[in-house]
């Protein structure tokens, strides 16, 4: 059986439980959000699905059989970014290279082409000045977001089946979030299985096809993101105008959100609401510049499943 599949996985410290018996399945290449608040579980799973956490219970398999890194190459990029700052970086890719069984020639030209695909020649083969050789760069010398691109080559060195992000665009700049972004693309391409945890919503609509959303350890939500959102049906409205309209919604029962000047995120029911709302306004003669039914965004969802518990909390 070709996939991914984590069973039941629980953990906890003392009488509090960490992780409750979280459960989730990739039956083809993709990607698998988890997603929660601070303290949900998200990065204790992933470590407990790595071996680097004992389990109190449940499984990991790859392909039908225990998930281990002879069983199946992993490439994991941790939220804590952890080089080592005195150590060159050509030293810590070389040495993590060799650790994931590398060959010393492949690992050269893998380096040397994730070095050109990131930008970051200049780290890893820093040009003469003045035809002196300038000593190798170490970690310490690079500014956080570069730091980042060094982790993420170590995670794709290996050529990994299977990818695990943790917070992978966390303290990017707009630059570097959309080369992160084309690599994420191009290892989907690839056919690789990853799975991503991020606090940044809109990102991970961009790349998810199936989640799971944490709240204090437990599961609230899991599925299919598009046959989630479809399930809410389109009860989010945007119209904006050349007129007051306030009077319109209200009488229509719709609820206003928020609005700016005349520009309104509105609430309704469903799609007979909205097409009420939208005969008035013609009929009134109101200029519409816009008018939009949607689905909710996987922000609103998230927001609706674990906000009340987090203001409790």
């Amino acid at each position: 059986m070709m996939g991914f599949t984590v069973t039941d996985l629980h953990k906890k410290y003392g009488d509090k439980v960490v992780v409750d018996h979280l459960s989730f399945r990739m039956d083809q290449p993709g990607v698998y959000a988890l997603l929660g608040t601070n303290g949900a579980g998200k990065t204790t799973s992933i470590r407990m699905i790595l071996n680097m956490l004992s389990r109190d219970s449940g499984t990991v398999e790859w392909n039908g059989g225990p998930l281990t890194l002879d069983t199946c190459n992993v490439g994991y990029l941790a939220e804590e970014r952890g080089l080592y700052p005195k150590n060159t970086l050509m030293d810590q890719l070389m040495y993590f290279a060799s650790l994931r069984g590398v060959p010393r020639a492949d690992a050269k030209k893998r380096i040397s082409y994730w070095a050109e695909r990131l930008e970051a020649t200049e780290y890893l083969f820093p040009p003469a000045v003045n035809g002196r050789k300038p000593k190798p760069k170490k970690a310490d010398q690079l500014s956080k977001g570069n730091q980042q691109k060094i982790q993420l080559m170590l995670a794709l060195l290996s050529d990994p089946e299977l990818i695990i992000l943790d917070e992978p665009l966390s303290g990017l700049d707009p630059v570097n979030t959309d080369l992160f972004k084309s690599i994420i693309h191009e290892e989907i391409e690839k056919g690789k299985y990853l799975i991503m945890s991020s606090h940044q919503m809109a990102t991970i609509e961009e790349f998810c096809t199936d989640l799971t959303i944490l709240n204090r350890s437990k599961t609230v939500l899991q599925g299919n993101l598009a046959e989630i959102k479809k399930s809410y049906g389109r009860i989010n409205l945007f119209i904006k105008t050349e007129q007051d309209i306030k009077p319109q919604i209200e009488a229509a029962g719709v609820k206003i959100l928020s609005s700016v000047g005349f520009s309104y995120q509105c609430r309704v029911t469903g799609d007979e609401q909205a097409n009420a709302l939208l005969k008035t306004l013609v009929a009134d003669g109101i200029t519409l510049v816009a008018f939009e039914l949607r689905e909710p965004s996987l922000h609103e969802i998230f927001v609706e499943k674990v906000g009340d518990a987090h203001e409790e909390a």
